[in-house]
Order: C-alpha cells, then sequence, then structure tokens
C-alpha cells in the first residue's frame, strides 16, 4: 500500500464529514427537530476517527513505515469496514430519533462496529510497535 492511498483516505473522510455535518443541520431543520440526536455526533465522528486518524497514520507511515507491515492492508479494510458500519448505524439511528422510530437491534449493529474499531486501533498499535523494534 502506497502512503498516497492514506491521503486519498484522509480526504475522503473530511469531505464525508463536512457533508455529515451539513446533512445533520438541514435534516434536523427541514424536519423542524430540535431534541437530541445522534446525527450531531456524525461529523465529529468521521473527522476524528478518518480524517485526522488516516493523518496520523500516514504520519507513521512517513516515519516508521508502518504501511509496509505484512498485514497493513488486511488492517486498513477492517479499521475502514468497522468504521463505515458505525458510522452508517449512527446515520440511521439519528435518523430514526428525528423521525421518532424505534429500530430494535440497532444499538448491538452499533456495538458491532464500535468492537471492528476497537480491535482496528489495536491491530495498528501492534503494527506500529513491529516497524519500531525493526
Amino acid at each position: 500500500m502506497k502512503l498516497k492511498q492514506l491521503y486519498y483516505t484522509s480526504f475522503f473522510y473530511v469531505i464525508l464529514g463536512l457533508i455529515s455535518g451539513v446533512f445533520y443541520r438541514e435534516y434536523t431543520k427541514w424536519s423542524e427537530f430540535d431534541g437530541q440526536t445522534l446525527l450531531r455526533g456524525v461529523h465529529t465522528h468521521v473527522l476524528v476517527l478518518g480524517f485526522l486518524f488516516f493523518l496520523i497514520v500516514l504520519i507513521l507511515g512517513k516515519l516508521f513505515a508502518v504501511h509496509e507491515a505484512r498485514s497493513f492492508k488486511a488492517w486498513y479494510y477492517v479499521y475502514n469496514l468497522g468504521l463505515l458500519f458505525t458510522i452508517s448505524t449512527m446515520v440511521a439511528r439519528g435518523i430514526g430519533q428525528v423521525n421518532e422510530l424505534t429500530l430494535n437491534g440497532l444499538s448491538h449493529a452499533a456495538g458491532l462496529g464500535h468492537t471492528i474499531l476497537g480491535a482496528g486501533l489495536i491491530w495498528l498499535l501492534i503494527l506500529l510497535g513491529k516497524r519500531i523494534k525493526q
């Protein structure tokens, strides 16, 4: 995997994060919704766990060549899957809250996404630790 792909991934998440912020503001305004909704947190989650996180991974790649680790490509796909899954469940639950819908089982799905993210964070630290030892 090339460092350029990490840059493009970070770029993708900054665009997605900005779009999610605009979506939250416009969708709640259009729906005349004043309460609390998970849509508000999607913007921050995407910017921190996507945009900033992949900028940090890009720096780690430049400094420690973490992107050259054997299982880095698998890590990359697993982490993105977990993040996109988590974001999707947050959006679905947020839209449900705005529309006063009860979506049973969605919290379990969100938990699965967070578990995948947590595993991805630990996996990255293991990869980094191996690169630092070399």
